[in-house]
Formats: structure tokens, C-alpha cells, sequence
């Protein structure tokens, strides 16, 4: 096996990883529900974005918290989508990049845990009068 090398290796995992999100019990009825028939979007947005974080392309401009912040997810689907992802890293490909792509995932995941709980927070409070 090789590293992620390309935008095509790239291209590759996205496209395998979605796959196994989509036929998840979990996970594809969230995905199915909000992409709908805008998957070919939807995954040209994830090739540039991942292109972007491997590679610093700078291909993906977005702000990819505010899509998932009224999303009904909760730890459980991060840790379905976590495992997936690594799962389908680790089929396809071995090495530093595929390893830093893994890290980067992982505090992602973190990182939109932390902030969707902030949010349901904030959403739930009612204003002091």
C-alpha cells in the first residue's frame, strides 16, 4: 500500500468513506436526509476540503461547523463516523500522510463535539430579562 499522494487518492477514500456512511445504520439517514440527491456536491466539497487540510490547497472555502450545528448528531455518531473514516484510511492507504489525515479527523471530531455541545447549550438557555 501506498500514502496519500494525490487529490486522486483523495478522491479515492472520500469516495469509499461515503459509501460505507451512507449504508451505515447510523449515520446514513442524517447524511441521506440533508444531502438528497446533491451528492456529487456535496462530495466535490469534501474532495477540496480534505485536499485542503492534507495538502494546504486552499481549495475549500467554507465554514464547515455551521452545516453541522442543527444536525440531530450526538458523540455516537462521531464515533461511528471516526471509526469509518480510520477504518477505510487503513484499508486503502498506510503512511505519514494518511496518518496526519487520521489525527486531523480526530480533532475535528473533538472539536465539532465540543462546539455542538456549546450550541444545544446556548440554544436551550432562555434569555435573562
Amino acid at each position: 500500500m501506498q500514502d496519500i499522494r494525490s487529490i486522486e487518492d483523495i478522491q479515492q477514500f472520500v469516495n469509499t468513506f461515503y459509501s460505507k456512511i451512507r449504508q451505515n445504520a447510523l449515520t446514513g439517514d442524517i447524511f441521506e436526509s440533508v444531502i438528497q440527491d446533491n451528492w456529487a456536491h456535496h462530495l466535490d466539497k469534501m474532495y477540496r476540503f480534505w485536499d485542503s487540510v492534507l495538502f494546504n490547497s486552499n481549495t475549500y472555502i467554507g465554514h464547515p461547523f455551521l452545516a453541522h450545528a442543527k444536525l440531530p448528531i450526538n458523540e455516537r455518531h462521531f464515533e461511528v463516523w471516526l471509526k469509518l473514516f480510520n477504518e477505510t484510511a487503513d484499508e486503502l492507504f498506510e503512511g505519514n500522510n494518511v496518518n496526519r489525515l487520521k489525527w486531523q479527523a480526530s480533532q475535528m471530531a473533538l472539536m465539532f463535539q465540543r462546539k455542538l455541545n456549546e450550541y444545544k447549550l446556548n440554544t436551550k438557555r432562555k434569555p435573562i430579562i
